[in-house]
């Protein structure tokens, strides 16, 4: 199977496929009969495995009555799907990216988070999100929105088969006061509760330690057992999904060298301990 067919973009598209099937109460088997298609082929276009041509992501829009917004965000997803990374600008409105982020970590075994300077997403509280998310500039309903989806996001560390998250934080993300002393109680009383899942990593890297390539930017890489690996990187007004190996294999060396610096888990625990009286 080709890699290209892995690629961030070709499981938002599959991602956008399914959830539009479903959302119709419409069995996988019944709507490839109704339009033609193999089964087999349909269920490969909704994993992410394989590519569908334009025309045949238009035929199941026009079957459901997809127009505007969702039909052009979905066509031009198959039209660039092959294309190994994407660049993205940011949005006031939920982004379009943020369901390629879903189904990157929906389907990941193994996600290695560096975070630089704000507690990762997957490991916030509620109120600590929505303090980040108040002081962006969006509305309270888009705020809401977007903290409900990063709330959900964290089930896959909780779920029967959960995905193993290796989360390092540069300490000055432990020691930047968001929201009140109560929000950042909670906060580091939540990762410290995390760090004790059989299959959550959490670790400190101290600050103070001189340069490191680590300071330049915060990355996720998702890893699985049978799909090449992908890169997320975010910055301000947008994101990238990256998944040549040449980026793989420099964030792959990356983490190594932030995991060698890192305290150990106790270690971690302890300071957290510490930066919380």
């Amino acid at each position: 199977m080709k890699a290209t067919s892995s690629t961030p973009r070709a499981r938002t598209l599959a991602a956008g496929l399914r959830e539009l099937r479903e959302s119709h109460g419409m069995g996988l088997r019944k709507l490839a009969r109704i339009l033609g298609f193999a089964p087999q082929l349909l269920s490969l276009w909704e994993k992410g495995l394989r590519v569908p041509p334009v025309a045949a992501v238009a035929l199941i829009l026009g079957f459901f009555k997809v127009s505007g917004e969702q039909q052009k965000h979905l066509l031009e997803l198959a039209d660039s799907a092959r294309e190994p990374d994407w660049i993205t600008s940011g949005s006031p409105e939920i982004p379009a990216p943020l369901s390629g982020l879903l189904e990157c970590e929906r389907t990941a075994t193994t996600i290695t988070n560096w975070a630089l300077n704000i507690i990762p997403g997957l490991l916030q509280t509620a109120d600590y999100a929505r303090t980040l998310l108040s002081n962006s500039n969006l509305t309270i309903e888009q705020a809401d929105a977007r903290i409900k989806v990063r709330l959900g996001r964290q089930q896959i560390l909780t779920r029967p088969d959960p995905a193993r998250l290796k989360a390092m934080i540069y300490e000055t993300a432990l020691r930047e006061p968001v929201g009140g002393e109560d929000i950042m109680s909670d906060q580091f009383d939540h990762l410290l509760e995390m760090s004790r899942l059989p299959n959550v990593s959490l670790r400190i890297v101290r600050s103070g330690q001189g340069y490191h390539p680590g300071l330049l930017g915060s990355f996720l890489l998702y890893e699985y057992h049978d799909l090449p690996p992908v890169i997320f990187l975010e910055y301000h007004g947008g994101s990238a999904f990256l998944s040549d190996e040449h980026h793989v294999a420099t964030h792959r060396r990356l983490g190594k060298l932030l995991s060698g610096i890192a305290l150990s888990e106790e270690a971690s625990r302890d300071l957290i301990a510490e930066v919380a009286r």
